[in-house]
């Protein structure tokens, strides 16, 4: 165990002694100018420190680089992510009295020097907290809050991130990594985030507000091969003003939008080859119900941006729409064979369409976990074990894909595997949902396959004194345990 008071080296050779993790709080407001010395030696260190699982060390050497630096975003988020990584091993050890106890202190500091004003200070109070408390939600958020506050926008971008994984369905969370986001330069992650508010709560107006200003900001932006750095730049005139705030408007009316489609087609023809008009075409068609037109604007405007990823994610979503459509108008004429062979087709497709978009982006971990799920619904079994096995390690989709890899496990018979997996994506869930529901049914199946019916009534057991019509466990509850 190393020393709590120990010297790093910074760049240049020199050193700095300093104090231990949990301090009192000494009053002194910190410079929030960010740091000219490069930390990526000591971050290095650090990490290596958590690959080993020597997590004290790496929290102290976090923790060291961020009084250094406040606005070191990286050694922020890499705290997080070790303190996690302890906690997950401690288990809990000690009780939640016991670390109440222990983090009482500096969080009832911290909540008073916030409402003083001093961002600095509470942050620095409210990481004492979070050493043995980290996956308080409310303290991470709270955390973030002052960061901000101070101007350490690089180190809330990274707080508000862990708090959105830890907390994915929290709209709060994800309403502020997507302003920190935004504020930081990363508009396409922004966007990500706030369509991720709206998930968890659709009629968060200030979620709306924020996706619809950050896609008409998008598409200006493409308009004009001129960098600039605000749309209003973009306006030439009051003509193109009222466009763009039409364009904005969620709703319009089948009037305004076949007037659109006039206007664009008269500018198409005198320029065929443009794709971003292809682009706009193809919104107005999709706007109108006709994903089939639309569609066709999109292999157009692909023909001359292969690599757009934006495209390529449209043209699938466009193609799933019109067999989606083409599968509904099958069903209503009372076409069942060829209804089949659509919803087979669709799943075809989607496969197709996902692996498309992971070779475009290959670092991304949850278009890995899309497809995994995709692949899964096609009866690919291993191809799906082979993208969560790639993508589990990764904190934002890493409980998700636990539970999938439990699914494919279970399908292919390795029981015991399926179980381990269950195991762990059940602890990450809120042990009442649908998702922690699904996981005690199928553990119960498990351990009635394998002849152990005391412990799957254990199972349903959980299930049914939260949901007594949940699938066929009322009906298992009536076989008697031996």
């Amino acid at each position: 165990m190393p020393s709590r008071a120990s010297a790093l080296t910074l760049p240049g050779g020199t050193a700095r002694l300093f104090r231990p993790c949990f301090r009192p709080e000494m009053g002194a407001r910190r410079s929030i100018r960010p740091s000219p010395l490069d930390f990526s030696k000591q971050i290095q260190k650090a990490e290596e420190a958590l690959r080993r699982r020597n997590y004290d060390f790496a929290v102290e050497l976090y923790r060291q680089l961020i009084d250094l630096d406040p606005n070191q975003g990286e050694a922020r988020g890499g705290l997080r992510r070790t303190l996690r990584k302890r906690h997950e091993q401690d288990g809990g050890k000690g009780g939640k009295l016991l670390r109440a106890m222990s983090g009482a202190l500096p969080l009832s500091r911290a909540k008073a020097l916030q409402k003083l004003g001093k961002h600095e200070a509470c942050a620095r109070a409210l990481e004492d907290y979070l050493v043995t408390n980290p996956m308080d939600v409310e303290a991470n958020l709270l955390l973030g809050v002052s960061l901000e506050q101070a101007g350490h926008f690089l180190s809330a971008r990274a707080v508000y991130e862990f708090t959105a994984e830890i907390a994915p369905r929290n709209p709060e969370a994800l309403k502020r990594a997507g302003a920190m986001m935004q504020r930081t330069g990363d508009h396409p992650r922004a966007l990500e985030y706030y369509e991720r508010a709206l998930e968890a709560d659709p009629r968060d107006q200030e979620a709306l507000k924020a996706r619809k200003n950050l896609a008409a900001e998008s598409a200006l932006s493409k308009s004009n091969s001129s960098a600039v750095s605000h749309s209003r730049e973009l306006i030439k005139d009051k003509d193109r003003s009222r466009e763009l705030e039409r364009s904005k408007r969620l709703v319009l009316s089948e009037e305004e939008l076949r007037a659109d489609l006039a206007k664009l087609e008269e500018r198409f023809a005198g320029s065929p080859s443009d794709p971003e008009l292809m682009v706009q075409l193809a919104d107005v068609h999709e706007r109108l119900g006709d994903p089939a037109a639309a569609l066709e604007f999109v292999e157009r405007a692909l023909s001359y941006r292969k690599d757009s990823f934006e495209l390529i994610a449209k043209h699938g979503d466009l193609e799933s729409k019109r067999l989606k459509k083409a599968v509904a108008r099958a069903d209503k004429t009372g076409k069942a064979d060829e209804a089949g062979a659509l919803e087979r087709e669709l799943v075809a497709h989607e496969v197709k369409d996902y692996r498309r978009r992971v070779e475009a982006r290959p670092g991304d971990a949850q278009l890995r976990l899309a497809l995994a799920k995709r692949l899964l619904r096609a009866d690919d079994v291993d191809g799906a074990l082979a993208e969560l096995q790639r993508c589990s390690g990764e904190p934002r989709v890493r409980d998700e894909a636990l539970f999938h890899l439990g699914q494919c496990f279970q399908r292919k018979g390795v029981l015991d595997l399926a179980r381990k997996e269950y195991e762990h994506a059940l602890q990450a869930s809120d042990g009442k949902g649908e998702r922690a529901k699904e996981i005690l049914y199928n553990l119960g199946t498990i351990a009635e396959a394998q002849g152990n019916r005391d412990e799957a009534r254990s199972f349903y057991v959980r299930i049914y004194e939260i949901d007594i019509g949940y699938r066929d466990v009322a009906a298992k509850m009536e076989t008697p345990a031996r």
